[in-house]
């Protein structure tokens, strides 16, 4: 039901003939069950909800509209919590006769939301369509690349070693800073298989759900934002080193969730959370210890530098500014957030400051950067 539909069946039926721009919640229940409209069951819910938080158990029409169009403002979501309570429907995990697909979507649910009025709402609204295509994408493409230079090189670990991988267009080297989307497709290139297998794992297990939640557009924005942090950083904090793997985007995803989850850990619903909160920093902490040692203690005899680890640390950063307003802001406009525009300028000042940089610090810094391959 479009808003022009709604407004014109409001003026027929003579809800609000008085113009106070308030509509009776069980006038309109009502209305919903006698004409049989197509509406999810957890909005009437809310529709409760937002009556119990109105002295005469009322609801404005902007909110009912807002409701209908799947359109949820800061305002609302307060109203909404502060009427929760009258709920009358069980939790999803009371939901009974569901198929293996709408499992899945609970157990999504579950695992990214900490509130189950935004549970309700994601499991009666989602749908299979379109699907998480984004970091599948990713992955497939950067298995994909592994694979055809793991058979180029017939080396399938630590393939920075080898002289020939340092020629790939793709990977970011100092020397080729003019090459401007290195700073982004360094991400297709990893190190070995051990480093592919950990960032695909996490795109994968905490990267999919995600953008089944919360969307392509912001999923997406958050991993390349990362990405971009990533490069950026080491051409600033690290510039003789060279940069591959897409840890930087894999961190923002996993320190925006890690972040949410400590922050909403009374209403986070998933299983063993703080056993998986502390496997998911070991991991982390050790697969950023073992770029350290890459570093700085090569195995192996090097041509130059081994990629940095500081896209890590960038990446972490990201996560929890950019990621974590992202996150807290389920089914509501971005733009309505005063946070969301701080983080957008703090990222655009750095933008600014590395681009800056790369211009004229090299030069003025007189940094000895290996030659380019």
């Amino acid at each position: 039901m479009d808003r022009s539909s709604l407004l014109q069946l409001i003026q027929e039926q003579q809800l609000d003939p008085e113009n106070t721009g308030f509509i009776g919640v069980d006038t309109f229940a009502g209305l919903v069950h006698s004409h049989e409209l197509p509406l999810d069951p957890t909005k009437l819910d809310m529709l409760v909800a937002l009556a119990q938080n109105n002295d005469r158990g009322q609801v404005c029409y902007q909110e009912l509209v807002d409701l209908i169009s799947s359109k949820r403002s800061s305002s609302f979501k307060r109203a909404i919590a502060n009427g929760q309570r009258a709920l009358p429907r069980d939790g999803l995990l009371d939901e009974p006769g569901l198929g293996v697909y709408k499992r899945f979507v609970r157990y999504v649910a579950y695992e990214i939301l900490p509130c189950e009025v935004d549970r309700r709402w994601y499991f009666y609204r989602q749908r299979s369509c379109p699907p998480p295509v984004f970091m599948a994408s990713v992955t497939l493409a950067q298995i994909i690349v592994f694979l055809c230079y793991g058979a180029r090189l017939n080396k399938w670990v630590l393939q920075t070693y080898h002289p020939e991988y340092m020629k790939s267009p793709l990977v970011y080297h100092p020397g080729h800073r003019a090459r401007a989307w290195c700073f982004l497709t360094y991400m297709f290139m990893h190190v070995g298989l051990e480093q592919l297998g950990f960032n695909a794992l996490l795109q994968l297990m905490i990267g999919v759900p995600l953008e089944m939640v919360h969307g392509l557009l912001r999923i997406s924005l958050l991993y390349l934002a990362g990405v971009l942090a990533g490069s950026l950083t080491v051409s600033i904090t690290d510039m003789r080193a060279p940069v591959v793997g897409g840890s930087g985007g894999v961190y923002a995803l996993c320190s925006a969730h890690l972040a949410n989850v400590v922050m909403n850990w009374a209403g986070m619903r998933c299983p063993y959370k703080l056993l998986r909160m502390v496997l998911a920093l070991v991991c982390m902490s050790s697969e950023v210890g073992r770029a350290v040692w890459l570093r700085f203690s090569p195995p192996l005899p090097a041509s130059g530098p081994q990629p940095s680890f500081m896209a890590h640390l960038a990446g972490a950063v990201v996560g929890v500014s950019m990621g974590l307003t992202i996150l807290r802001s389920y089914e509501e406009r971005l733009r309505d957030q005063c946070g969301w525009w701080v983080v957008l300028l703090a990222y655009g000042t750095f933008l600014l400051f590395a681009i800056f940089w790369n211009i004229f610090a090299y030069d003025l810094l007189g940094a000895h950067i290996p030659p380019p391959p």
